[in-house]
């Protein structure tokens, strides 16, 4: 099993029970529930939360590990607005180059290769 396919199932086990785990509760409950090896829980486990994707909190001597649906879908909703924002910037970027191309062609004179392909386009054209 991949460990991406390992984070996926540990996360199901999150979502699907809403509970609150202790690392010693998810060495039990997901060997059996999700095939993850009990050796690579704790491995899993830390990779989540080195990605925010699950909470941990020390209480006393004990950490406990909690993610909820909800805390999901706020990340990915974020993840989106980035992209599309990263996306209208690129866009942005891509007119006002566009814009620099068609000013700095003003006054530019073509050359013979240039004026060989439009006149060959032109006749391919004409043609069909």
């Amino acid at each position: 099993m991949h460990a991406e396919e390992k984070r996926a199932r540990m996360m199901e086990i999150f979502f699907e029970t809403k509970d609150v785990f202790q690392l010693k509760d998810m060495e039990k409950i997901a060997p059996k529930e999700k095939g993850i090896t009990a050796m690579s829980v704790k491995e899993v486990l830390q990779s989540l939360v080195d990605d925010g994707m699950v909470d941990c909190e020390r209480i006393g001597t004990s950490n406990y590990y909690w993610a909820f649906p909800s805390k999901a879908l706020h990340a990915r909703k974020r993840k989106l607005e980035v992209l599309e924002s990263q996306l209208s910037e690129g866009n942005q970027k891509h007119a006002s180059l566009q814009k620099s191309i068609e000013k700095a062609k003003i006054g530019r004179h073509e050359t013979v290769q240039q004026l060989k392909a439009k006149v060959k386009k032109y006749k391919y054209q004409n043609i069909s």
